[in-house]
C-alpha cells in the first residue's frame, strides 16, 4: 500500500485514464488539483499564479486530509509540472510513488489529444511540453512509463507493477532542481 500516488506528464499521454484506473483497483481516493472548486481573485495580482497557488495548496491540503483519516493509495495528478519539484519536499517521510508518464511517439501524443474532445489543441505548445518532461531527470520515488504503442489497460498494468513493487525511499537528502528544467503553464515563470 502506498500512501500517495502521483501521476504526471504532458498532455494527452492519458493521465486521468491512468488515474481513474487506479482508483478503480486499489479503491482509495482520487484527487486532481483541477477538482478545486471556483474561487475569485484577489485585486492586483497575478490571476494565474494566484489560480495556480490556491489550486495546489487547497490540493495538498486535501491529500494530506485523506492520509490523516487513514485512507490509503490517495491518487493525485493534474497539477503544473513545476510543481512535481516539491513532492520530495512536501511529501517527505510518506510512502509515495510518482509515475510519470512520457510518449517517445509524438505522432500517437498528437493524435490522442486531437480526438480527445476537450483541452490543449496547441500542437506547438505539446511539443514543447513533451521535451521539456521528458528530458528532466527522474526524481525521488519517480519512475517513468512510455505509453508509446500501449494500450490504456497496459498502461494501468505497468503501473499497478510499479507501485506495487518499486523500491522508495522515506528518508532522503534532495535538492530541489532548478525550475528551468520543468514545463510551467503559468506563463509568468517563464518556463514554457
Amino acid at each position: 500500500m502506498r500512501d500517495f500516488i502521483f501521476i504526471i506528464g504532458p498532455s494527452g499521454v492519458g493521465k486521468t485514464t491512468l488515474s481513474k484506473g487506479l482508483f478503480e483497483h486499489y479503491k482509495g481516493a482520487f484527487a486532481e488539483m483541477s477538482m478545486v472548486p471556483e474561487f475569485g481573485v484577489l485585486e492586483g495580482v497575478d490571476a494565474g499564479i494566484f489560480e495556480e497557488n490556491v489550486c495546489w495548496e487547497c490540493c495538498v491540503a486535501q491529500l494530506k486530509k485523506f492520509h490523516e483519516l487513514g485512507i490509503k493509495n490517495v491518487i493525485s495528478g493534474d497539477f503544473d509540472d513545476l510543481r512535481t519539484r516539491e513532492i520530495p519536499v512536501v511529501f517527505k517521510g510518506y510512502n509515495y510513488i510518482t509515475i510519470k508518464l512520457v510518449c517517445s511517439d509524438y505522432e500517437q501524443n498528437c493524435s490522442q489529444m486531437k480526438y480527445r474532445g476537450d483541452g490543449l489543441i496547441d500542437f506547438e505548445l505539446l511539443e514543447k511540453m513533451t521535451k521539456k518532461i521528458g528530458s528532466r531527470p527522474l526524481l525521488v520515488n519517480e519512475f517513468s512509463i512510455d505509453v508509446a504503442g500501449k494500450s490504456p489497460e497496459e498502461v494501468l498494468n505497468e503501473a499497478i507493477l510499479l507501485i506495487d513493487s518499486a523500491k522508495t525511499q522515506l528518508d532522503y537528502e534532495y535538492e530541489m532542481p532548478p525550475k528551468e528544467q520543468f514545463y510551467s503553464w503559468v506563463w509568468s515563470n517563464g518556463l514554457r
